[in-house]
């Protein structure tokens, strides 16, 4: 599985980093985890560009995770693309019918296919297998745990990646994520900022460290302008608690899940 973070910011722009959005390439299936602003941009320039991705799954809806769902939507239609899908938690094809009703001039012009998925239901999704979790943030949320059942080998799992979506962290979560050969987690301000619906680092590094669960390594994302300057800080928090492979993410960083 190949893992290409397309933004790694949030709802306050910081001129550095897109919204949120995942690209996921395994198998010759593509999906993209997340639109939020600036992803389509940020799709044009990968090898795979708007053309290639013609399925959406989202964690939830709020504006920094659906914002270039209609540019994306327009951007195929011009390009001569014909379909588009787009999953995510209950109330997905209600989100999409209502941003259609508004800008009606996008309605029939690409087979739209709408759906949603549950927590604790096991889906697939453009070829990948996932689950998802809800997790705790300030409206319904998912967390998923996504594979290719081609992407393995002989007697071979196919690895994991693991998204937490918005949430603050809690144990239970970090068990979601158990055998996740890599996890990207919300870890949108440092401690020093009083925040809920979202982890700092230290709240992160006691989740992780309060679990049993096995993870490979952690990616820190959906990264607030708070954040910009308190890297090694933030780092040193999260280890105060938690010893294990922690990075940050950044827009274009690309990387191969094995």
């Amino acid at each position: 599985m190949h893992v290409t973070f397309l933004g790694t910011g949030s709802a306050m722009p910081t001129g550095e980093r897109f919204q949120t959005g995942i690209l996921l390439e395994a198998a010759g299936d593509r999906l993209l985890v997340d639109c939020g602003s600036g992803v389509v941009h940020a799709l044009a320039t990968a090898d795979v560009g708007y053309e290639g991705v013609d399925t959406v799954l989202l964690t939830h809806h709020h504006l920094d995770h659906v914002a270039d769902l209609l540019p994306l939507l327009k951007a195929r239609w011009l390009a001569g693309a014909e379909s588009l899908e787009i999953v995510g938690p209950p109330g997905t094809p209600e989100l999409v019918e209502d941003l259609l009703a508004v800008h009606e001039y996008m309605q029939d012009r690409i087979d739209l296919t709408l759906r949603s998925v549950d927590a604790d239901d096991p889906f697939e999704v453009a070829g990948f297998t996932g689950e998802a979790m809800a997790t705790r943030h300030s409206m319904p949320c998912l967390a998923y745990r996504l594979s290719h059942p081609d992407d393995g080998g002989d007697d071979i799992e196919p690895p994991v990646f693991g998204y937490s979506g918005d949430s603050e962290a809690f144990p239970e979560l970090i068990d979601f994520f158990d055998g996740a050969a890599v996890v990207a987690h919300d870890c949108s301000f440092p401690d020093d900022v009083d925040v809920s619906n979202h982890p700092t680092p230290a709240s992160l590094g006691e989740a992780l460290a309060g679990t049993d669960a096995e993870i490979g390594r952690v990616y820190l994302t959906h990264l607030y302008p708070h954040t910009e300057g308190n890297h090694e800080t933030m780092l040193d928090s999260l280890a105060d608690h938690y010893d294990g492979d922690v990075r940050f993410a950044r827009d274009g960083l690309s990387f191969e899940v094995r």
